[in-house]
């Protein structure tokens, strides 16, 4: 049986259907709105595989290079002390003593340029709690470059017989005369570290490394090895001392920037 509306209820029909087109037309519309602005979120966050690294970027490095090399000269030390009861006379004793020393270290081949005043001292000595001197000391110091290690033991033998017991040795050192070569060595050796170690922080951060920003050195450490020679109580029968100069060893510490493709 067929079913009849009045005009007011296919009105009404119609009304019911058109909203809920709307209702469903501005679901869909808000739905494909909130999707949009998430993935543009997703793709603005998400970095890519290999990308560039910051303009700028640097690795700084030290590296160190150590050379060894044997001493081929030998500073010396030394003088003479005396005392006597005035000043002027403890003086003269002092000077003679000095005097005698030079002359030997000459005849053993010492040249007058290596041979250098650097000390002279005169004090009062005391006896008792009286406070009036009782006489005076001098102590006069040389200081002897000795260029022939063969030799060297002879000639602080030399020294300290014609000084007598009144012979005083501070102590030696071994040097090298000419580091020239042996730190030309050392900086390479430097350089070399320091590419090794930014070469291998570059491959841990997968990055190439770049050309060299700067390079500083550190100022080399200049060796210094005091062997101590006490007194010559009895300089007269002193022996040839024995001389082993040994090794020494250079640094040399340098800074470098790399930069960081």
């Amino acid at each position: 049986m067929a079913v009849q509306f009045s005009p007011a209820q296919r009105a009404a029909a119609i009304g019911v259907t058109s909203a809920g087109l709307l209702i469903a037309a501005f679901t869909l519309g808000v739905g494909q709105g909130s999707a949009a602005p998430a993935t543009a979120s997703a793709a603005a966050n998400a970095a890519p595989a290999g990308a560039a690294a910051p303009a700028g970027a640097r690795i700084t490095v030290t590296g160190t290079g150590n050379v060894s090399g044997v001493p081929n000269q030998l500073s010396l030390s030394m003088g003479v002390q005396t005392s006597a009861g005035s000043v002027a006379s403890a003086l003269r004793q002092a000077n003679a003593a000095v005097r005698a020393v030079t002359s030997a270290l000459g005849r053993t081949g010492v040249s007058a340029p290596d041979i250098q005043t650097s000390g002279l001292s005169i004090y009062p000595s005391y006896s008792g709690s009286s406070g009036v001197p009782n006489g005076y000391q001098v102590s006069e110091q040389l200081t002897i470059t000795l260029r022939r290690l063969p030799v060297a033991g002879s000639q602080i033998s030399a020294a300290a017989r014609a000084g007598g017991n009144a012979t005083v040795i501070n102590g030696v050192s071994l040097n090298l005369s000419d580091t020239s070569t042996l730190l030309a060595t050392a900086r390479v050796k430097a350089v070399a570290d320091a590419k090794a170690k930014a070469g291998a922080y570059a491959r841990a951060l997968s990055r190439p490394l770049g050309a060299v920003v700067s390079m500083s050195e550190a100022q080399p450490a200049q060796p210094f090895q005091p062997l101590p020679y006490a007194a010559v109580p009895s300089a007269s029968h002193a022996p040839s001392v024995p001389v082993h100069p040994g090794t020494q060893q250079l640094s040399v510490t340098v800074t470098v920037i790399f930069a960081l493709g």
